[in-house]
């Protein structure tokens, strides 16, 4: 369920947050704006790294079952659903 995001996404998500943030008079850089495009590239990665083994977790509680479910159905989508949120609840984060 979760959905790798390219390179060029990344990148390009980054200078937008970036070009948001240059725009907020709130906001005064302490270092040069490339670099901390860099940092939100890292922490884009980071949090996209995370879902992905929350999906992975999610997948192998399922194919742990007794029973096989098969992928696509119903009860695989309604018992993903609830260990997917599982995982998000172990980290206090929350899906919708």
């Amino acid at each position: 369920m979760s959905g790798r995001l390219s390179r060029e996404k990344i990148n390009y998500l980054s200078r937008q947050i970036l070009s948001v943030l240059e725009k907020d008079d709130l906001v005064d850089f302490l270092d040069d704006p490339n670099e901390i495009r860099l940092i939100i590239v890292k922490s884009i990665e980071e949090e996209m790294k995370l879902y992905e083994a929350l999906d992975r977790k999610a997948i192998d509680k399922i194919q742990s079952q007794k029973k096989a479910i098969e992928e696509g159905s119903r009860e695989w989508e309604i018992l993903y659903r609830k260990y997917y949120n599982d995982e998000l609840a172990k980290l206090g984060k929350f899906s919708d």
